[in-house]
């Protein structure tokens, strides 16, 4: 299933948003719409998105205010849509992790271009990565990221460090006590069951989400990650 790209549109002007995400759904994007700053950078913590669209002049957090807090906490990358024209507006949303800046009005042909070099620059980043791979899964081992086809998922770091074990032995069957030791350590004291609990964990994010099974289980023995 190929999965469409996210894309939210941080616009006040409720006119020029709609606008925005009835031409982006038209090219097979889908979008989100918010029209203020504390809700975007709510919805930035709690939700992926391939590519963020930003206003400067909001009502309540200025967009470069916005752009320098995304940069904390993501790479995604940012499309600043705006009005103010001058240089050094400019200069200053680019400096701040901005990775590109349109000035408003635009035609949407060149906007859908600028869209699609930032989503191709995107995706040649992701694959220069330090990264683990089973059949169509990416593992990017510095930012603890999954990504299936256009579908990336954010895991805790133990459900990360579990399927990172299990993807660097791929086809081998391992015991849940090899597994426990190699992942909780040697000294771990707890429920002898978190093996089954946290790949039961990872299957509801991953497997149950996209539609195809990576890791498998053996009766009696333990698991295997499958390529």
């Amino acid at each position: 299933m190929n999965i469409k790209n996210r894309v939210l549109i941080v616009e006040d002007e409720k006119r020029i948003g709609r606008f925005l995400q009835l031409e982006l759904e038209h090219e097979g994007y889908d979008c989100i719409i918010e029209h203020n700053g504390i809700s975007a950078l709510d919805r930035i913590g709690q939700d992926h998105f391939d590519l963020i669209l930003l206003d400067i002049m909001l009502p309540d957090i200025d967009g470069l205010s916005i752009c320098q807090r995304i940069r904390e906490m993501s790479a995604v990358p940012i499309l600043i849509l705006s009005a103010k024209d001058d240089i050094e507006t400019k200069v200053a949303g680019l400096d701040l992790g901005a990775n590109d800046y349109l000035t408003k009005p635009f035609n949407s042909r060149e906007l859908f271009a600028r869209i699609r070099v930032l989503l191709r620059k995107r995706s040649s980043e992701r694959l220069s990565e330090n990264f683990l791979q089973l059949q169509n899964m990416i593992l990017y081992l510095d930012r603890h990221e999954v990504q299936v086809d256009d579908n990336v998922f954010t895991l805790t770091k133990k459900e990360f460090e579990l399927l990172a074990y299990l993807v660097r032995n791929k086809n081998i069957v391992l015991t849940r006590d090899r597994i426990l030791e190699e992942v909780w350590g040697y000294d771990y004291i707890g429920d002898t069951n978190v093996v089954d609990v946290y790949v039961r964990y990872i299957r509801s994010k991953i497997d149950e989400t996209v539609g195809r099974k990576y890791i498998f289980t053996i009766r009696g023995v333990g698991y295997v990650a499958k390529d």
